[in-house]
């Protein structure tokens, strides 16, 4: 039996970029639009690019998803290695990649089995299903072993964030304009979260100090917190995820969770002024099987 290939999408950031290459896993480039300019993700544009960009850019940055035929090409090509793909993509809700690339799936029916999962969710939270997923198909797991294991995490992958600019959700209709007045007006910042795959306020907080404490008492609610990644704005940790840091490592015994900065794809759905943690929470995949 050959080898269960994954592919993924841009909007997947790997806080270990090498899992990429280590596991083969085929990323397909979401387009990100400022203004004229269109780029590939992770290819024409990374993150750091991304947000050098939209400090100066007069317009909301979009996203556009992988077309069917762009899926339908890398199945083909895929199909040369193996007969089994598992394509893992951001929720459905928050674009229409998993709807090209299940379309997409069809193409080769009788051929290659192809399975496109909605993971519910996007950015670390999605890489983390991503790189179980092929270490799973490392070991000789068969597709339907690797939907399980993944399934069977959706459960247990959550992600909150804060956002100062109000301007991006209010393009993205989670805010109407006039709250996104006052809440500017108000100096409130939005707290927000991944629920059932869509990007939905939680509650309002008017200071960073205050939007820290909510980042750690969300992860203090996990008494098995097997991973958690700080997402932020910049390459390097700043006074405010130090802060949270700090904070973390009190409640966890001295532990050290790494801060990475969240990418371009994300950025269109939150803004270019965000924080938020992953949370990954330990369970025991036998017993969940």
């Amino acid at each position: 039996m050959r080898k269960v290939r994954i592919v993924t999408d841009s909007s997947a950031h790997f806080p270990n970029p090498d899992i990429v290459k280590r596991y083969q896993i085929e990323v397909v480039p979401l387009t990100v639009h400022l203004g004229a300019q269109s780029f590939r993700e992770g290819e024409e544009l990374d993150a750091d690019a991304f947000f050098r960009l939209v400090t100066h850019a007069s317009s909301t940055a979009t996203l556009s998803s992988p077309t069917v035929e762009d899926f339908a090409t890398l199945y083909s090509r895929l199909n040369r290695e193996t007969d089994q793909v598992l394509s893992l993509h951001m929720s459905r809700r928050m674009s229409t990649t998993w709807d090209h690339a299940n379309r997409a799936s069809k193409t080769l029916l009788g051929r290659c089995e192809i399975i496109a999962l909605d993971s519910m969710t996007t950015s670390v939270g999605l890489a983390v299903l991503v790189e179980t997923a092929a270490k799973a198909a490392e070991t000789g797991a068969d597709i339907e072993e690797v939907v399980r294991i993944v399934r069977a995490m959706l459960p247990h992958v959550y992600t909150v964030f804060f956002v100062e600019t109000l301007d991006y959700l209010r393009y993205n209709g989670l805010l109407s304009e006039a709250q996104s007045i006052l809440g500017t007006m108000l100096n409130i910042k939005p707290f927000l979260t991944i629920e059932d795959g869509e990007l939905i306020p939680m509650e309002k907080v008017r200071t960073q100090a205050q939007a820290i404490d909510k980042l750690v008492e969300f992860a203090a609610e996990f008494s098995d917190l097997e991973d958690l990644i700080i997402l932020q704005n910049t390459p390097y940790p700043n006074d405010q995820t130090r802060m949270l840091q700090d904070r973390l490592a009190v409640e966890f015994g001295g532990r050290n969770f790494p801060v990475m900065m969240y990418g371009p794809s994300l950025a269109t759905m939150i803004g270019p002024n965000g924080m938020g943690v992953m949370v990954y929470e330990g369970m025991d995949l036998e017993d969940e099987l």
